[in-house]
């Protein structure tokens, strides 16, 4: 038998609250009563309800006020508001404010049952979603990808869903947006997770040597083949083949990456026998596919196949409300490889970092933190130690040369030097600038001869 659902009836109006009483309790419900629109809260502390019918006029808290309190609270309780004809526009603003719907008096009871079985249906959906969200993420481990944006939000839940499967992924997005780390992600958490995860970049090798990369070869195929060689789909029998940069692969490679996905198996470079191959494939490409299959560059039949699950990452650019996170994140990374006792970033530096495009997105975002780690001599990470790109037109460097054509000790000495001439030689206020001893500055003055 099905638990009673309790409703809590907020009215000043008692003969009103008694006539709703009544013919919930008919309807199989448990019924709550409260007097006024103060009452919501400490009533809702002594234990939980399912729904609550809230009256817009009421004497000390009205329920638009009482809605405003449970949203602070952050109660999710749904809540049917019941209005006057003429308070139609304020009930709608109430909707807006959160209430799940309106009922204006004088009530049509089986109008209100009918919203109060809608009202618990969708509330009964929007836990279970919860959950099952819950149950992915807990289930899920998202590896070093970063982000809180809503574009990450998004493609978190499509990566929790369709990672225990064995559908075919195509993964998209602009160079340096982390396609490869996204592939490995899905393989570690589906259910071939244990089982190789093999990489191939296609753009990286010419179409003869490619095709030995995947299919592997036999003894004599071609000029050099000593001996049999297993490809790649080989390798990673039961597991995951992950194809990087796929749109630059031949019309002929692509025929044959296209009979493996049919029919499961392929044969050898110079052999025939058939190796049927039980793999999952990943391809990725920074590409337009479908331009390339209407200029004919690009098989069509074989993009379909590919495209079951289309995963796009969004560029840095259009998530810039990740860029600090993932600036500490490297931050981080690249100062415990260094040993470098860098704790920030510099308020500044951060606002260069969101101001840039980031053309190279995420890879450039690395990079540059990997540079300014390097070139950093105090505990923070200062404009001086970004690339000369960052900085606004006009802005002045101190005259100094571009790090970028002096080695590291160059780079420190002459960060020294335009220090020293900065403070007027002040070896103290010189230290504290760079974020390091005064002994320290009079040691690495004595090294590199600067008096």
């Amino acid at each position: 038998m099905a638990e009673k659902k309790t409703i809590l009836l907020v009215d000043d109006d008692q003969a009103h609250r008694t006539m709703l009483k009544v013919n919930l309790l008919g309807a199989g419900f448990t019924v709550r009563e409260a007097a006024d629109g103060d009452e919501v809260l400490p009533f809702l502390e002594k234990g939980p309800v399912d729904l609550i019918i809230l009256d817009m006029k009421m004497q000390r808290l009205d329920g638009i006020e009482a809605l405003a309190l449970l949203k602070e609270h952050g109660v999710s309780t749904p809540v049917i508001m019941l209005t006057a004809f003429s308070s139609v526009e304020t009930a709608v603003a109430a909707m807006k404010q959160g209430a799940f719907d309106y009922i204006a008096k004088p009530v049509d009871i089986e109008e209100l049952k009918l919203l109060i079985d809608r009202a618990l249906s969708f509330d009964a959906l929007r836990e279970e979603n919860l959950l099952l969200k819950k149950r992915l993420n807990e289930q899920f481990d998202f590896g070093n990808i970063i982000g809180r944006s809503q574009p990450m939000r998004e493609l978190f839940e499509t990566l929790a869903l369709v990672a225990p499967t064995d559908a075919t992924v195509l993964i998209r997005g602009e160079s340096g947006t982390g396609k490869e780390l996204v592939a490995n992600v899905i393989h570690e958490n589906s259910r071939r997770g244990k089982a190789a995860f093999v990489k191939v970049n296609c753009a990286a090798l010419h179409e003869n040597l490619l095709e030995s990369e995947l299919f592997g070869h036999e003894k004599g195929a071609f000029t050099g083949a000593a001996g049999r060689r297993k490809g790649r789909f080989e390798q990673a029998h039961t597991g995951t083949l992950f194809l990087d940069e796929i749109g630059d692969m031949s019309l002929t490679t692509q025929a044959k990456i296209l009979r493996v996905l049919q029919e499961g198996e392929f044969e050898r470079l110079g052999g025939d026998q058939t190796i049927p191959v039980d793999v999952r494939l990943l391809a990725a490409t920074h590409r337009d596919l479908e331009e390339m299959v209407a200029e004919g560059s690009f098989r069509q039949d074989l993009f379909f196949r590919l495209n079951v699950v289309p995963v796009t990452l969004p560029p840095l650019r259009e998530r810039r409300e990740d860029i600090a996170a993932l600036a500490e994140f490297f931050l981080g990374r690249y100062a415990a490889k260094n040993r470098k006792s860098i704790r920030a970033i510099h308020p500044r530096t951060m606002t260069m970092l969101m101001a840039y495009p980031w053309p190279g997105n995420i890879r450039e975002l690395e990079n540059t933190m990997e540079r300014a780690v390097i070139l950093c001599l105090g505990e923070q990470i200062t404009p001086r130690e970004l690339p000369a790109a960052f900085r606004p037109d006009g802005e002045e460097t101190g005259g100094r040369p571009e790090p970028a054509s002096l080695t590291l000790r160059e780079v420190e000495r002459e960060t020294i030097r335009a220090t020293l001439k900065q403070t007027g030689g002040n070896k103290s206020r010189t230290a504290r600038i760079l974020g390091i001893a005064r002994q320290t500055l009079q040691n690495k003055m004595k090294e590199y001869d600067l008096s």
